[in-house]
């Protein structure tokens, strides 16, 4: 049986995540859920506003009783100074150090899953990160761990009643065409309803692909993509068993009578998904990230290094992001 407890990193230290780590411990430190902070203690006690208790544990079992009383940190100390809104590659080892700490954690059973802060790319770069982002990274650190025979990893973002997931993520618009393929969304289509079920509780899962061109092609007028490469995925997981439909013009899926009809919907890249996710629920959106072995969401905005350290940064959504992980992780001990 999994651990209570969530781990959640620090991210960026000179973001905005210890910031909201420390707001979202004062909301959630009566009621839960628990969690303990994989980062550097001594930034948690820099940030701005009013002094936090904070509690150095050797270990995550530690975590859940001392909760209400002390922010728990598993603290993995940095070497160098960091200047609130100034990013920079010195700490890059750090950050990525902290994250594979919180997932071994969470493949070793000592947490129930993993939240993690905003991270900047570019400092990971320079210092020779090779991945694009979290969820790339979360899936080599836990592809031993996978049984799976289609695993994630698999972007979903979800506010209020929109769950969407970007088929395509990180790529200039002028490379999604090539990269939308049958298999990609065939798998990406598998991955969701496993998910769903599993993660989600919804015992008969309804999808619906978007378009990728105006109108959903219009009959090929205006693109293919649709003729030749969606609809072809739709059938495909029908014949899989799976309730999926499409494709649909995405100027009309979006709005509450359409949200209605499904319970997740497959965009074809990065704006198309995320535009309506964050003009429905800006404050409180939560990045997950499907298909992996272990219980991983993040608030579903950046690093906001032009606010950090003002003590201007809300937390909904890291908040909504660990309660959200602790209700998955839930379901998951449950089965």
């Amino acid at each position: 049986m999994r651990a209570p407890t969530l781990a959640v990193t620090l991210g960026d230290p000179a973001g905005i995540g210890p910031e909201i780590i420390t707001k979202a411990w004062s909301a959630l430190r009566q009621t839960g859920p628990a969690f303990v902070v994989v980062g550097d203690l001594q930034q948690l006690a820099s940030t701005s506003g009013p002094p936090l208790p904070l509690q150095r544990i050797g270990s995550a079992d530690e975590a859940a009783a001392i909760f209400a009383d002390a922010l728990p940190v598993l603290d993995l100390p940095l070497t160098s100074p960091v200047v609130a809104g100034q990013p920079s590659g010195v700490h890059a080892q750090a950050i990525i150090g902290w994250i594979e700490t919180a997932v071994g954690l969470a493949l070793s059973g000592e947490v129930s899953g993993i939240v993690t802060a905003p991270i900047a790319k570019a400092p990971l770069y320079e210092a020779g990160f090779a991945f694009p982002g979290h969820t790339e990274f979360l899936g080599m650190l836990t592809a031993k761990a996978s049984h799976d025979a289609v695993r994630g990893p698999i972007m979903m973002l979800a506010a209020g009643d929109l769950r969407a997931i970007p088929a395509t993520v990180h790529h200039a618009i002028a490379e999604v065409p090539d990269l939308l393929t049958i298999e990609c969304l065939v798998r990406t289509g598998v991955i969701a309803d496993q998910a769903l079920r599993k993660d989600f509780g919804i015992a008969s899962p309804r999808l619906v692909m978007s378009g990728l061109n105006p109108h959903a092609g219009e009959g090929g007028k205006v693109g293919r993509e649709e003729i030749d490469v969606i609809s072809p995925a739709v059938r495909a997981l029908r014949d899989l068993g799976i309730d999926c439909n499409g494709p649909a013009p995405a100027d009309t899926l979006f709005h509450p009578e359409a949200r209605r009809a499904y319970d997740v919907v497959i965009c074809m890249y990065h704006d198309q998904a995320l535009i309506p996710v964050k003009m429905l629920d800006f404050w409180s959106g939560v990045n997950v990230t499907l298909g992996l072995p272990v219980v991983r969401t993040s608030p579903d905005h950046g690093v906001a290094f032009d606010i950090a350290g003002r003590g201007l940064a809300r937390a909904d959504s890291m908040i909504a992001a660990i309660r959200l992980a602790a209700d998955i992780a839930e379901r998951r001990r449950a089965a």
